[in-house]
């Protein structure tokens, strides 16, 4: 596999919540995380953001020395990816390299969720982009904070990750899932694995904690757990034709 052409990962991980279920590799937050998300904000600079969880491959849209170029979560060129999904994002990235053109400026990267292939939830794409953005980074590795994300997209066409609540109160696990929906806003067919808390703080995302369901499998549908073929929410031929 080639090198990564910003130097390190195109995306980190995000801490669980103390009950949320644990994946390899996984790891729960701070208390205090927690306690801030779920409980009981600092004071009035905290914000609080609740997402549905979107259940496919981190990937990423990056401007580099002027190119668009896709990225898989690990920073490595989606194109050389061992996973056949990925090459497809590759493709469909090159398809729309005007549009990431004319939004992206030069060393960012715009992070979301390829939902082509089935993981542990299928969904009815239909209408839908199979790439939903969560997160756009900086030069200066920064996330952007919410109201700077929704007015970076709002003229745009760009699907971005379902949210459910803005405010200053923290949000309990039951309520953020209950807000969202057993089967969510984005075209879920089976149940959704959970949310996403975002925390800023002023002008600055302060963290991110998640929760995922305990009855919730990791990768359900895929060949690695199957046995069998791929499963695709969409014809992954219809993306690049």
């Amino acid at each position: 596999m080639t090198s990564k052409p910003f130097g390190h990962k195109a995306y980190g991980s995000i801490p669980h919540l103390p009950t949320s279920r644990l994946g390899i590799g996984d790891h729960h937050c701070q208390e205090g995380m927690a306690r801030i998300a779920t409980l009981k904000t600092r004071d009035h600079l905290d914000q609080i953001i609740v997402q549905e969880k979107l259940d496919g491959s981190n990937v990423a849209v990056a401007k580099l020395k002027g190119q668009i170029i896709a990225l898989n979560r690990a920073g490595y060129l989606a194109e050389t990816s061992n996973f056949i999904q990925h090459h497809y994002f590759a493709q469909w990235v090159a398809k729309n390299r005007a549009f990431f053109d004319s939004i992206l400026q030069e060393g960012e990267r715009l992070c979301g969720e390829w939902l082509l292939l089935v993981h542990g939830t299928r969904y009815d794409l239909s209408g839908r982009s199979p790439f939903v953005a969560f997160d756009l980074f900086t030069p200066q590795q920064e996330r952007l904070i919410y109201a700077d994300f929704l007015k970076r997209f709002e003229q745009t066409e760009m699907a971005l990750v379902p949210t459910v609540y803005v405010g200053p109160d923290a949000v309990s696990i039951e309520k953020a899932l209950e807000s969202i929906g057993e089967y969510g806003q984005y075209g879920a067919i089976d149940p959704v694995e959970g949310a996403i808390w975002r925390v800023e703080r002023g002008d600055k995302v302060d963290f991110l904690v998640k929760y995922l369901k305990p009855d919730k499998v990791d990768g359900t549908y895929l060949p690695m757990v199957t046995g069998g073929p791929e499963v695709w929410n969409l014809e992954p031929t219809s993306l690049v034709l």
